[in-house]
Parts: C-alpha cells; structure tokens; sequence
C-alpha cells in the first residue's frame, strides 16, 4: 500500500475520490477536506445505502491508508471495542511462575498486565503507529451501539487516546482520520456530535445517481442506467417502510445486467423487486399495476 499525499484543496479531494469511482458533491467533499485538515472526526448521516461506510473505504483506498472498522451493534462493549487482555496468556503465565517457584506478586503483576497480554481492538488499533501513516478509523452506524457508549467516545474522538487503567493514557502520536456514519435509528449524544463535523448525506438526485451507475456499473448499457435510475427515484417518492438507497440502485443495475437486459420491461423488474425493495410489504404495494405503471412510465418516449 503506498500512501498519497493529503489534498490541498476540495476540487484535489473531489477528483481523488472521482479517481477511485466516488461520486462525492462539492457539500461532502468539502466537509470531508475539512476534516482532513483540521484533523476533525466527521459524523455522517443518513438512509442506509447511500454511500456513508463506502467514503471511508474509498478515503482510506486513495490515500493509501490501513482501514480499522469498527461495527456497531447492540450491546457493544469496551473488550470488543477498544481492548481486552489475553486471560488464556495470563493465566499460563501465572501457572508457569507457580511452577517455577517464583512468588514476587508485584514484579508478576506489571508483567501480566504489560503491552505483551493486551489485545488491541479496533480503538485501540487505530491509535498505534502504521508504517504508511495514520490510518482511516471508521465507526460505523454508531446510533446502533447503546448510548453509553457514545461517552465512552468522547475522550477517543476530542482527545484520540483510551485510558486504559493497568498501564495508563495510550494515545496516538498522529490521530487518525475519523468517519462516523449514523442510520438516525436513535439520536447521537450532543456532546458526541460536537466533537465532529457534520453533514448529512442525502438520496443524490436522477443526474448524479446516474453518474455513480456509470462509475461502479460500466458494464450495463446507457439505456439501462437511465431507466433503472429513473425507477428508482419514483420508488422513493412512495410511502414505503424502506425506501432504496444507491448501494439498491446498484445492486438492481447488476441484477438486470446479468439476465442480459438491456432495458427494463415490465416481467424483469418484477421478477427483480426483491432486488431494491427488503420488505414484504413494500414488494406487495409495488408489483402489479403500480410496478407496471411506473415501468411504462419510464419506458415512454415522453420520459426522457
């Protein structure tokens, strides 16, 4: 992995990512340069599947930087999180020290519970040094962890170190490039969202979700693109429980490309809505006369 340079502008930012097929707005490009350079973790929110946990990957990718991820979910703890020590090792250790007679307590104690038995979680790990530099930190969906755990984070995200009370304050000699994604099942902390830049990343509109089709799915024919982009953004505008995001776009896209389709027409798409559409419900208010109407609505001279 050969590190790159940080940009030195929002238009150097944007062109990297572009580089490495992300289509990113002059909004998030901006406030992701801004982060760079003022070494400030970014918060971004939004649906699922438009694109939040794919901008760390792609940062860390261009910039030629390790990826440390860590998922969040429910019941998250500080041993998964941030670190543990090797119980299994520290018991041998103790076993071996009995055997071998020795009985200095103290001198055994700093030894268990020195670097050698610590087991570095992802926190931890992205506070370390890494040969091409700091390394991309992503925190996703972090509205999944317990609220909790959103102060636990504080001294990470204001301060980059862990205080870890057998060996004390580990902090890191160049922080790391931070990226926190929320699907806003819950409200994040104020304090915590204070700490971080903010932006919310939105459904992009037909022009730009077109452009990503074209990025990520140059395999499948213009007409394609055009007609499942545009059947896409009329899903949204329905009351469904979840409506697709890009990663759906994409997925829907590659769907019709490997049944050989080169356009959409009324059997494949509904044939394919478990492609765009997870919920049973959703499936059933579109396919029939709904999917049907949309389809030709798409498909109509007049649509272009």
């Amino acid at each position: 992995m050969t590190p790159t340079a940080l940009p030195t502008s929002v238009d150097e930012l944007q062109a990297l990512l572009a580089r490495h097929r992300y289509v990113a707005d002059v909004g998030l490009s901006t406030v992701l340069y801004l982060s760079l350079k003022l070494r400030r973790p970014l918060l971004l929110e939004g649906e699922a599947g438009v694109g939040k946990t794919e901008v760390a990957k792609v940062l860390a990718q261009a910039l030629g930087r390790k990826l440390i991820r860590l998922q969040c979910y429910d019941g998250l703890e500080l041993s998964q999180a941030a670190y543990e020590w090797d119980h299994a090792r520290q018991l041998l250790a103790i076993r071996f020290a009995e055997a071998m007679g020795e009985h200095d307590r103290e001198s055994l104690t700093r030894e268990l519970y020195s670097e050698k038995y610590l087991i570095r979680r992802p926190l931890l790990q992205a506070l370390a040094e890494h040969p091409e530099g700091p390394p991309v930190l992503l925190i996703d969906e972090i509205d999944r962890a317990d609220e909790p755990f959103d102060a636990f984070l504080l001294e990470v995200l204001s301060e980059f170190q862990i205080s870890v009370p057998e060996l004390g304050v580990v902090a890191a000699k160049a922080p790391p490039l931070c990226i926190l994604t929320s699907n806003r099942t819950r409200e994040i902390h104020d304090a915590l969202k204070r700490r971080c830049l903010y932006h919310f990343l939105g459904y992009p509109d037909w022009a730009r979700e077109l452009q990503i089709v074209r990025e990520r799915a140059p395999e499948a024919s213009r007409i394609l693109g055009e007609q499942v982009v545009a059947l896409t953004q009329k899903l949204r505008q329905l009351d469904l429980f979840k409506p697709p995001g890009v990663a759906e776009t994409l997925d829907w896209v590659a769907a019709l490309s490997a049944l050989n389709r080169s356009a959409i027409d009324g059997d494949s798409v509904e044939a394919t809505l478990g492609v765009v559409l997870k919920y049973q419900d959703d499936v059933a208010k579109v396919k029939g006369a709904l999917a049907r109407r949309m389809v030709d609505e798409v498909t109509s001279p007049k649509s272009g």
